[in-house]
């Protein structure tokens, strides 16, 4: 699992199928045409393992990881604000 984003996707979010935060943001990322690669914790140990390493030892999700910004449970106001910091 790399930590930088996918090739054409600025930001990597760390997340799970079942989470309502994470469905949430999901909707809104596409509804503002913010493109997202998903990492579903659930299906992949070392993107589990990957994301405590970013939260202290949590598996928060959403986790979104931004270059080299990471924003625990952010909403869409959030991704843009550090998208326009890079």
């Amino acid at each position: 699992m790399s930590p930088h984003p996918a090739p054409g996707h600025p930001i990597d979010i760390y997340w799970r199928r079942w989470c309502p935060y994470c469905q949430r943001l999901g909707v809104g990322l596409r509804l503002a045409g913010i493109p997202f690669r998903k990492i579903d914790v659930n299906h992949d140990p070392e993107a589990a393992a990957h994301l405590r390493t970013l939260t202290g030892g949590d598996e928060i999700t959403p986790t979104t990881v931004i270059n080299d910004n990471v924003l625990i449970n952010p909403d869409v106001a959030a991704i843009r604000a550090a998208l326009a910091q890079d």
